[in-house]
């Protein structure tokens, strides 16, 4: 088969202890899925029915184990944030997942960044409109090496952490999410098939800031990987 141009170079993430990689199909998130960051947002923070948007698989910036990635600063921005995610790649297909049957799917888990233009997504929620500007530009994804399932269990209890040049900003545990990773599994599978390739960022913590060019993220869950990246 030829193409008319020449298709881009999968996007993969490392995967520990392993000469594979894991190729990332799509990527889901889920929108404020902490209370404490649901407050710092302005919503209500009572417990509602999940809500998801979508980065593109080439978002992605594969962050390698014991190295540091570089992002660039984003164009049309002047408040660009951090947020630290549990990341859950999926391993197999499934749609209407139960939720008792939903972590059957998972593969693997990692670390990752769902890096914002704040402002551009403020201004696209005023007007009711995708917050696709804001959340699915070039470089909004760094994650972490892969950790799969067979290796770490299950991760329903662990710290979740990030620091600006060496200060913290976030501090929490996935225990708080509001909803559960099997839960989370259970109703995106009821809008999209999901598919070997699949990722979901779980949603972050409260704590969210800005950061500028210079400066360098860390953080990192207990159990899994740490993840650093400078904004360049």
């Amino acid at each position: 088969m030829s193409y008319v141009f020449e298709p881009e170079a999968v996007t993969s993430l490392a995967v520990a202890a392993s000469p594979e990689q894991f190729a990332v199909r799509r990527v889901y998130c889920v929108g404020r899925n902490y209370a404490a960051h649901a407050r710092e947002m302005g919503t209500d923070p009572d417990r509602e029915p999940p809500f998801f948007f979508c980065k593109p698989a080439n978002a992605v910036v594969p962050v390698v184990h014991g190295e540091r990635a570089t992002i660039a600063y984003p164009s049309q921005t002047n408040n660009y944030h951090y947020e630290i995610e549990l990341v859950v790649a999926i391993g197999k297909a499934g749609r209407a997942i139960p939720v008792e049957d939903a972590l059957d799917y998972v593969w693997a888990y990692g670390v990752g960044l769902d890096m914002t233009r704040r402002d551009l997504q403020s201004q696209m929620k005023e007007h009711g409109r995708p917050w696709e500007i804001g959340k699915a530009f070039d470089q909004s994804a760094p994650v972490s090496t892969l950790y799969p399932v067979s290796q770490t269990g299950h991760l329903t209890k662990a710290a979740i952490w990030l620091e600006v040049n060496g200060q913290q900003k976030q501090h929490s545990n996935i225990d708080q999410m509001s909803w559960s990773v099997a839960e989370t599994i259970s109703q995106l599978s009821r809008y999209f098939e999901l598919k070997p390739g699949d990722i979901i960022m779980t949603g972050t913590p409260e704590g969210v800031g800005a950061v500028l060019p210079g400066d360098e993220i860390r953080g990192g869950i207990t159990g899994l990987d740490e993840i650093r990246v400078l904004v360049s």
